[in-house]
């Protein structure tokens, strides 16, 4: 049986991997700059360790509390975990201590926290910045669904440019879901429009990263600029049911 779950998880990794390469190649982009992070949400450890055997180096969690036991299970396995999900204000200690890369920076405030204890534990946090390109309420993130009001968001952003022990890489966004990737588009299309405008804003930083895209829509993101895609179920199969 565990045999046959690591053949399945390999074949579907090699699989995404094919159309990542392909989604590069219609975009002109080289495939090796744009990285899978495999979602492991409510994904038992079995699974997980097939990734990884199938060559899977990044995984992603949305709550640090689940990630934690996985993380003890697979030590020395060589792997980058990654926070996907919306964090807590007190769960910021947890992100500082266990993640080598937050996805889901949505407000200064978080920002603030994750700067003390990066101080604390002597580090400095990789993030990137979430936001709301759809203007949906169930969203978190800034909201950035309006590009005339983009000038807005600039002090917060300052602000947390200027914090010493977190190193903004990029942007982050959570599209609206549809049966279509195709429809996603414009909303991965303003994602990289903002990034650009960051950077005509604070031209002396770097905006390298772009994490959109997930298992229903990860091509379109590429195709659109995406560099890191999340990708959960196109690979790990469906998530076990909880009771």
């Amino acid at each position: 049986m565990e045999a046959e779950l690591a053949i399945d998880v390999q074949a579907n990794y090699r699989a995404v991997l094919r159309r990542v390469e392909r989604a590069a190649d219609r975009a002109g982009r080289d495939a090796h700059s744009i990285r899978v992070v495999v979602v492991t949400k409510l994904q038992p450890v079995d699974r997980i360790r097939a990734a990884i055997k199938a060559g899977a180096r990044d995984f992603g969690e949305n709550y640090a509390e689940e990630a934690l036991p996985k993380m003890q299970a697979l030590a020395g396995e060589g792997i980058s975990w990654h926070m996907i999900g919306h964090v807590q204000s007190r769960k910021a200690r947890l992100v500082v201590e266990n993640f080598a890369l937050m996805h889901s920076l949505d407000s200064l405030k978080l920002a603030e926290r994750l700067d003390r204890f990066a101080a604390e534990l002597g580090r400095v946090m990789p993030a990137l910045l979430e936001f709301n390109v759809g203007g949906e309420a169930s969203k978190f993130g800034w909201d950035a669904s309006n590009e005339e009001r983009w000038d807005e968001l600039l002090p917060e952003m300052e602000a947390i440019l200027a914090l010493s022990h977190m190193r903004v890489l990029g942007l982050m966004t959570m599209p609206p879901l549809f049966s279509d990737p195709e429809l996603t588009r414009p909303f991965f299309r303003k994602l990289a429009h903002l990034r650009d405008f960051l950077r005509k804003a604070f031209p002396h930083h770097p905006w390298e990263e772009l994490s959109m895209g997930t298992s229903a829509d990860f091509e379109v993101a590429i195709e659109e600029g995406a560099t890191m895609v999340r990708i959960g179920e196109a690979i790990l199969g469906p998530r076990p049911r909880v009771a």
